[in-house]
C-alpha cells in the first residue's frame, strides 16, 4: 500500500510541475516577440542636491539584468523611470560555494554583508544567524519595512527578516517573523502562517506582539500607524494584469507610515516575480513585471526627490533566464528576445542609485559592499 501511495504521490508531482518545466524548455533558445502599443508616461525627476541621508529605500528586482531593463526600455519606446538614477555600478553575485548564486545566498550578501552558501537565508556558511540591515536599523531606532509580491517565506524577504540554513524550510522561516521586529511587512504566503503542522498561528502571535494583520489592500489602506503584517494572498500574489498596481500602493503605504519616524527608516522593496518569469522563459510576463517594478520605482523616486533626505538603490540579487535582445523596433515598441537558460546565470548585475550618497554606488564591487555602503551611509 505504501508503494502504491508513493507512486501516486510521484505522479502528482510530475503532473503538477512538468507542464511549467516543459513550457519553459520549449521556449528556451527560441525567439519571442513582444509589442506594446501604448507606452506609459515617464517624467523627468530631478534628484535633491542635499547631502544628508536620513532614509534608505533598497529596491531589488529578483533576477533582473541589464538586458531585462534595456528590453523594457525599448518596449516602452525609449523611456523608463529608472533612467532618472544618478549613478550606476556593477555587483558581483557569486556566493560562498557556487559561482551561480540563488536568491537565498545573493540576498543574504546584500542584507548582511556576508557571502554564504547556496540556499541559505540570513546565516553564515556555518549556519550561524547573521544580523541584517533591518536589525541594524532597528537597533538605531529607525523604522523598518519589507514589501514583496511573493510569499514571505521566499528567499529575498527571508534574507532580511529570518535565519535558516535552508530556504525551503517554509514553516520555520515564517515563524522567524515573530522575532524580526520589522515594522511594516507586506507580501503573500498566508498558507504558512495558519493551519500549520505545528499548530501555531503566526497571525495570532504577531497580533499579541502588537501587529495589525490586514488580509487585503482595503483593510491595509485604512491603517495609518502602528506595526503591520499584511499577508494578502495564500501564496505569491498573481501576475501584474491580475493584481494591478498593488506593489506601488503597498510600497508607498510603507513609505508613508515609516517616514513618520523622525529618526528615519530603512525599507526593502522587491519586484519578486521577475525571477519566476525568467525561469519560465516567458518574455511577455517578464516585461509586464518589469513595467510594474519600474512604475513603482518612479513613485519612489518622486517621493524621494520631494523628501530630499532619502537615498534609493535599485539592484538585483542575480540574473535569471539569460535573456538576449536579438531584434526589435524602438519606434514601434517592439522587442525580439531569446533566453539561454531556465535557471540563473553568473553575470554581474546593475546597481542604480538616486538621491544623496548616490555617488558611492559607481564602480564594480562585491554584492556584500551594498550592505557596507548602506550601513555606513545610515550610520548604523
Amino acid at each position: 500500500m505504501k508503494k502504491i501511495m508513493l507512486k501516486i504521490t510521484l505522479l502528482v508531482v510530475v503532473l503538477t510541475f512538468h507542464p511549467v518545466i516543459s513550457n519553459a524548455q520549449s521556449r528556451k533558445d527560441k525567439e519571442q516577440t513582444v509589442t506594446v502599443k501604448d507606452p506609459y508616461d515617464v517624467a523627468k525627476i530631478n534628484a535633491p542636491k542635499g547631502k544628508k541621508i536620513k532614509n534608505v529605500i533598497l529596491m531589488i528586482g529578483d533576477g533582473m539584468s541589464l538586458m531585462d531593463m534595456y528590453s523594457a526600455w525599448t518596449l516602452n519606446k525609449g523611456k523608463l523611470n529608472l533612467e532618472n538614477a544618478q549613478a550606476v555600478g556593477l555587483s558581483k553575485t557569486y556566493c560562498a560555494n557556487k559561482l551561480i548564486t540563488d536568491s537565498g545566498a545573493g540576498g543574504t550578501a546584500i542584507a548582511t554583508g556576508h557571502k554564504t552558501n547556496y540556499h541559505m537565508v540570513g546565516t553564515d556558511v556555518n549556519g550561524n544567524p547573521l544580523p541584517s540591515l533591518t536589525d541594524f536599523a532597528k537597533n538605531k531606532q529607525l523604522s523598518t519595512g519589507v514589501v514583496v509580491t511573493c510569499r514571505l517565506n521566499d528567499a529575498t524577504p527571508a534574507d532580511f527578516c529570518c535565519n535558516n540554513t535552508d530556504r525551503d524550510k517554509d514553516y520555520e522561516i515564517v515563524a522567524d517573523y515573530t522575532t524580526c521586529g520589522v515594522d511594516f511587512i507586506f507580501g503573500g504566503g498566508s498558507k504558512y502562517f495558519e493551519n500549520r503542522p505545528d499548530g501555531r498561528n503566526i497571525f495570532r502571535e504577531m497580533e499579541n506582539k502588537g501587529y495589525q494583520t490586514p488580509k487585503n489592500w482595503d483593510a491595509l489602506s485604512k491603517i495609518n500607524s502602528g506595526k503591520v503584517l499584511a499577508v494578502v494572498d495564500t501564496l505569491d500574489l498573481p501576475e501584474p494584469k491580475v493584481r494591478g498596481n498593488i506593489l506601488e500602493k503597498a510600497s508607498m503605504k510603507a513609505v508613508d507610515m515609516l517616514s513618520k519616524n523622525d529618526k528615519g527608516f530603512f525599507l526593502m522593496i522587491e519586484g519578486s516575480q521577475l525571477d519566476d518569469y525568467g525561469h519560465f522563459n516567458d518574455l511577455d510576463l517578464l516585461m509586464q513585471e518589469i513595467f510594474d517594478f519600474d512604475k513603482t520605482i518612479g513613485k519612489v523616486f518622486e517621493w524621494a526627490a520631494k523628501d530630499g533626505e532619502t537615498l534609493v538603490i535599485v539592484t538585483a540579487d542575480h540574473e535569471t533566464g539569460g535573456l538576449t535582445l536579438v531584434g526589435g523596433d524602438l519606434e514601434k515598441g517592439k522587442i525580439v528576445g531569446k533566453f539561454s537558460t531556465t535557471g540563473h546565470s553568473g553575470v554581474m548585475v546593475p546597481v542604480y542609485a538616486f538621491g544623496p550618497g548616490s555617488e558611492n554606488f559607481t564602480g564594480i564591487y562585491e554584492n556584500t559592499a551594498l550592505f557596507d555602503k548602506i550601513k555606513k551611509l545610515l550610520n548604523l
